[in-house]
């Protein structure tokens, strides 16, 4: 098998490692020190950002623009012309999300802003229609994996003993055991290999981040992680209230059921919302907890890629060769972890973590809006009529039925490491 070394600039996961490595470069050198942000808001939307900030924005999209224009030109120069068309409202759509998530009601609830970026793609598509020329624009995977390269960064070593013993001692029997019990209901429900395990990952982990991850580590179908992402983030919903309202009624400890609430609902700002409906310091277990289960996402996702690639996918008789095994390894995790080892073991001893966290504020930023533009892309490119054909209704009872293992399974996990019964504490 000869060296393709077109590869290294014509490949969308390649451009993903390149981009996303020049965003985390462009902040770690300083030239890059602020984003326009906007402020909460309740009754006047024009609190939301003042008139002399919305030039930067404007700013910001045109960089944006230009970045990823380097990769879509690279990779099919035919598409640039469409992608230059559409690419505005892609991020016209982002901006909206983030203003609808500043209000003060969506951040006490924790309806964060790729939420509402994945409904505004979703009206478009189901009541009017993707229009044509927008089509181009939509590059879900590019910003997907630009922005998952990124959020390597945040994942720091640090951190990770931060997190505690107990807190990656419960990630990892939670995602384990969550993971292959949701991963056997959909295989015995009929459900194909590649679904069950977007819905595993979904459910196990961290949700829609993860989600993203295992889908592009299998390279699974689109509509199938469209399809996961709707499911975490419509449970999610329901789980921030009533969690906190049964473990109050329960008389469950605080300490307990941050760790039940961070170990269970699957995206981060749900987590911090339902700690915090509890107590001060449910939130910050429910935050640590979530924490160690974020850094499970390159572990899982790298794994995943093995096994598709060794097993899955691998032919009978088949032996695959080193270069072919890269050639098929999803390159964006590569990113993820690089980016990880960097930020860790570089970054922190060279600058100091204070520092360093100065930089991730930043990375942490761009990275919220290639999540943006990318659940804006999973909306447009969304059909609720052909969802429902998908599975028939059984991916929807899966999941439901893992979440609630979940569940049970982790108030089991956090009243044994976290109840002071069989651990000393000194949270």
């Amino acid at each position: 098998m000869k060296v393709v070394w077109s590869s290294l600039w014509k490949n969308e996961d390649w451009w993903a490692v390149w981009l996303g490595f020049l965003v985390l470069a462009l902040a770690a050198l300083r030239v890059v020190t602020w984003l326009p942000k906007m402020s909460g808001w309740s009754t006047n939307p024009s609190i939301a950002f003042e008139i002399r900030i919305l030039p930067y924005f404007i700013l910001l999209g045109i960089s944006l623009l230009t970045l990823t224009s380097i990769a879509v030109l690279a990779i099919k120069k035919d598409d640039i012309k469409g992608y230059l068309t559409g690419f505005p409202l892609i991020f016209f759509l982002s901006f909206l999300s983030f203003f609808f998530s500043s209000h003060e009601a969506a951040r006490k609830w924790g309806l964060e802003n790729v939420l509402w970026a994945l409904v505004l793609g979703l009206l478009i598509s189901n009541m009017l229609g993707t229009p044509r020329w927008l089509k181009q624009a939509v590059r879900t995977e590019l910003f997907i994996k630009i922005g998952l390269v990124a959020l390597g960064a945040e994942i720091l070593f640090q951190t990770i003993l931060s997190a505690g013993i107990f807190g990656m001692a419960q990630a990892l029997i939670v995602v384990l055991l969550v993971w292959y019990f949701c991963y056997f209901l959909a295989i015995k429900a009929g459900i194909n290999k590649s679904f069950a395990c977007i819905l595993s990952t979904g459910v196990s982990i961290c949700g829609v981040s993860a989600a993203i991850a295992a889908g592009g580590a299998i390279k699974g179908d689109k509509k199938e992680v469209a399809y996961t992402i709707s499911l975490i983030l419509l449970v999610a919903m329901p789980m921030l209230v009533l969690m906190p309202l049964i473990a109050k009624a329960a008389g469950i400890p605080e300490l307990v059921t941050g760790a039940w609430i961070g170990g269970t609902i699957d995206t981060t700002p749900a987590v911090v919302a339902a700690g915090a409906l509890y107590s001060e310091k449910a939130m910050y277990i429910a935050s640590i907890v979530k924490m160690a289960q974020n850094v499970l996402i390159g572990v899982a996702a790298f794994t995943l890629a093995l096994y598709w690639i060794f097993k899955v996918e691998k032919k009978p008789n088949e032996k695959p060769s080193p270069l072919e095994i890269w050639y098929r390894f999803p390159k964006f995790i590569l990113g993820f972890i690089i980016a990880s080892i960097v930020f860790s073991l570089l970054l922190i001893p060279t600058i100091g973590i204070e520092s360093t966290k100065a930089i991730l504020n930043i990375t942490k930023g761009i990275r919220e809006w290639f999540f943006a533009m990318a659940f804006v892309c999973i909306g447009l490119d969304t059909r609720f009529a052909e969802l429902l054909r998908i599975g028939k209704g059984k991916p929807v009872i899966v999941f439901l039925t893992a979440q609630l293992f979940n569940m049970v399974i982790t108030l089991l996990l956090a009243y044994i490491l976290f109840g002071g019964v069989f651990f000393p504490l000194s949270v």
